[in-house]
């Protein structure tokens, strides 16, 4: 069976599937590449390299997620299935709200970091965000200190998140991963 474009009742469409993997990994990429970069010396070749991708992606991010969270107003997620106890239910929720939380601050501060001096995001040389802060002075330190351990919460909860959809998979043997992956 063909995996439809919009959400049903019963499963998720084609587009949210889409969405939900390449948001996945360009977290979790965002994460390593972030970790990786800031220990990069002037002399390194990815110096300049690093950053220019991470603030690259991480500006598309936001237009995903803002794209994505337009969707699901369009197209809401299944429901919960049958098997799933109430405690799970609303630790799912929660826990979806809160990484849509996570992301956006996330996001945002990534993006406050470099504009803190007014100057503009290069995005893959195909056009610039520019700054709406201007110059402010304190804003990179704050927003650094903000990006640096959201971030960390926000790969902790999606770690765990991750890991409840395998425990659905492997101990319930239920459709929940299965759901994610087109197949249920």
């Amino acid at each position: 069976m063909a995996v439809p474009m919009k959400n049903s009742p019963e499963r998720f469409g084609w587009v949210t599937i889409l969405m939900h993997w390449v948001v996945a990994v360009a977290v979790f990429g965002l994460f390593g590449l972030g970790l990786y970069m800031v220990d990069l010396t002037y002399y390194d070749a990815w110096y300049r390299e690093a950053p220019h991708i991470h603030k690259s992606i991480g500006i598309l991010l936001f237009a995903l997620m803002l794209v994505r969270a337009f969707w699901s107003l369009l197209s809401p997620p299944p429901h919960s299935l049958p098997s799933h106890k109430r405690w799970e239910k609303v630790s799912a929720h929660a826990a979806h709200i809160l990484m849509y939380l996570l992301i956006f601050t996330v996001l945002v501060t990534g993006y406050l970091i470099p504009t803190a001096d007014g100057s503009g995001i290069d995005v893959f040389n195909w056009f610039t965000v520019p700054s709406i802060t201007g110059q402010q002075k304190g804003l990179e330190d704050v927003a650094g200190s903000i990006h640096y351990w959201v971030a960390w919460a926000l790969v902790v909860l999606a770690a765990v998140h991750a890991l409840g959809a395998v425990k659905h998979h492997v101990i319930d043997r239920d459709a929940t991963l299965k759901r994610m992956l087109g197949q249920g």
